[in-house]
């Protein structure tokens, strides 16, 4: 019992620190362009994680792992981070939540597809009516939100969701071989020894000196919690439930996100807020049951 809720605990806080990512990832996108910003917070990341890597994780994988290895860490890590990022750039956070959360149905499908979990009717039936809530969410946003929106950003976020669907499925078969710190560390790695040219060329004129302290907090907790804490909780929670599951609680992030516009940003909590939340709640209490 205390196992458990210990993990769920965890998948709690791991959801809290990726829906606060929508809005400080908005903050920092102001000061940094996107792929200055994706370089960077995969660098600082490495750099974060590379003493614990080197301490417990670099012993675990031998050559015969490379290919598993550099796939997550190249799709799973570094295009995932920069698609999202560009993504989010050119469309709207209510677009991102919605593209996002069709996440949970192809990592079933896929880990189905794979042979690893089994797609039942109480999953489906969770999921989408998961889906449906965030649909109620994005529609009762804002018309000058909405005009954010642009069909090349929800192009490139739809193609953040399906590589962190892949990653989700067969990460979690790399954690059966190798370790949390290990597979998570080695991604970021290899995303940050990636995207150095990436850097040195956003960098030819960028002031630096002109970001502000808002952008700098920004960018240290873009690298800190949603990209280490948060997928080392990924990977820790995957080698314990099944993949559906752990990406059933993606649906909540919207939510979450709304009511941290509202504690922060003063928007109020209406109708279509409440009812979404009720009917993202239940898809994924389905979800979990399933």
């Amino acid at each position: 019992m205390n196992g458990q809720f210990g993990l769920y605990t965890l998948i709690w806080l791991m959801v809290l620190l990726w829906s606060a990512n929508y809005i400080i990832g908005k903050i920092a996108l102001r000061e940094f362009p996107p792929l200055l910003l994706c370089g960077l917070r995969l660098a600082v990341a490495g750099l974060f994680m590379l003493p614990v890597y080197l301490w417990q994780g670099a012993a675990t994988w031998g050559k015969r792992d490379l290919p598993v290895l550099l796939y997550l860490g190249l799709f799973g890590v570094t295009l995932n981070q920069l698609c999202f990022l560009m993504g989010l750039s050119r469309t709207s956070v209510a677009h991102s939540a919605l593209i996002i959360g069709v996440g949970p149905i192809f990592v079933l499908l896929i880990a189905a597809a794979a042979g690893i979990d089994r797609i039942t009717l109480r999953k489906t039936l969770g999921m989408l009516i998961a889906l449906g809530g965030v649909a109620v969410l994005v529609g009762q946003a804002s018309v000058a939100e909405r005009a954010r929106a642009t069909l090349a950003g929800d192009a490139i976020t739809f193609a953040a969701c399906v590589l962190f669907s892949m990653f989700a499925v067969y990460g979690k078969s790399a954690t059966k071989l190798h370790s949390t710190v290990g597979v998570n560390g080695f991604g970021y790695l290899v995303g940050g020894l990636l995207l150095v040219p990436v850097m040195f060329w956003q960098s030819s004129g960028f002031s630096f000196a002109h970001v502000s302290p808002a952008g700098w907090s920004s960018l240290v907790y873009m690298a800190l919690f949603p990209s280490l804490i948060c997928y080392l909780i990924y990977y820790h929670a995957l080698s314990r439930i099944s993949a559906s599951r752990v990406a059933a609680f993606i649906y909540l992030e919207p939510v979450i996100a709304m009511l941290l516009a509202v504690a922060f940003l003063g928007e109020r909590i209406t109708a279509p807020l409440v009812a979404g939340g009720t009917v993202i709640f239940t898809g994924v209490y389905l979800t979990e049951r399933g």
